[in-house]
């Protein structure tokens, strides 16, 4: 078996990604602030999650980080697909209110934390027989194109653009391939505001259509089964009737 790590397990598109690499036949490994919500996730897989492994990880502490990715190698041996996807959001409010504190939140769980446990992933797929292994990250439609009062999560989605190329550059020479899915207003708690109306580039407020988050993990599994010779490098899941082709 294959072995995955999915950070952001415990609910949403983590949660969907999980239950369907577990099913797609990988054992796995869910990190997440929460343990109740890993075992969670883990007993909505019935008898296949005795193939997942939980360890409640603060993705933002460097020590953390490390602690994780010690225990998957312990428990597995191995790491062949680490799918970054724990990320948050500031409140939608103009730039000049924000608090340092907000931003920082921000920055430190949607990039510093993705660079962490790309580190962690790098030094275990480069030392590993047979070597190498595949990196996903969750960027977001927001990597192209803002929403008003966004500029936390688009500058950390832009910057997640920046790093996911790098790690592709990077980890050529060690058979790590890394890719990134672009999402747009899947089905889940982070987005359920949009079923009430969100704020527009025109001022407008709309209620923008979401898609199941089913779609998200099934394309998520496509993405780890590849062969390493062959990469998704970017691809973009959205909700077909959502705002984004000519947003603002």
């Amino acid at each position: 078996m294959k072995v995955a790590m999915v950070t952001g397990a415990g609910s949403g598109i983590g949660r969907a990604s999980s239950l369907a690499l577990l099913a797609a036949g990988y054992q796995l490994v869910l990190a997440g602030r929460r343990a109740d919500a890993l075992h969670e996730t883990i007993a909505l897989a019935g008898a296949l999650g005795a193939n997942a492994l939980a360890v409640p990880t603060d993705a933002t502490d460097p020590a953390a980080v490390k602690a994780l990715f010690t225990a998957t190698r312990a428990r597995f041996g191995r790491l062949d697909v680490l799918f970054n996807n724990a990320g948050t959001s500031a409140p939608a409010i103009p730039m000049d209110e924000l608090s340092f504190e907000q931003w920082k939140a921000v920055v430190d769980i949607n990039l510093t934390a993705v660079f962490l446990c790309t580190q962690q992933a790098f030094a275990l797929m480069k030392s590993q027989d047979p070597r190498g292994g595949r990196i996903i990250n969750n960027g977001s439609i927001s990597a192209y194109a803002p929403r008003p009062f966004s500029a936390p999560y688009t500058a950390t989605k832009h910057a997640i653009t920046g790093l996911t190329k790098s790690t592709s550059l990077d980890g050529r020479a060690h058979d790590i391939a890394c890719g990134q899915i672009d999402i747009g207003n899947a089905a889940s708690e982070m987005t359920q505001r949009m079923t009430s109306g969100v704020l527009q580039a025109n001022g407008t407020l709309m209620a923008e259509p979401r898609m199941d988050l089913k779609h998200v993990a099934d394309a998520v599994v496509h993405m780890a089964s590849l062969p390493l010779e062959a990469n998704v490098q970017f691809m973009t899941v959205m909700a077909t009737k959502m705002p984004f082709v000519g947003r603002g």
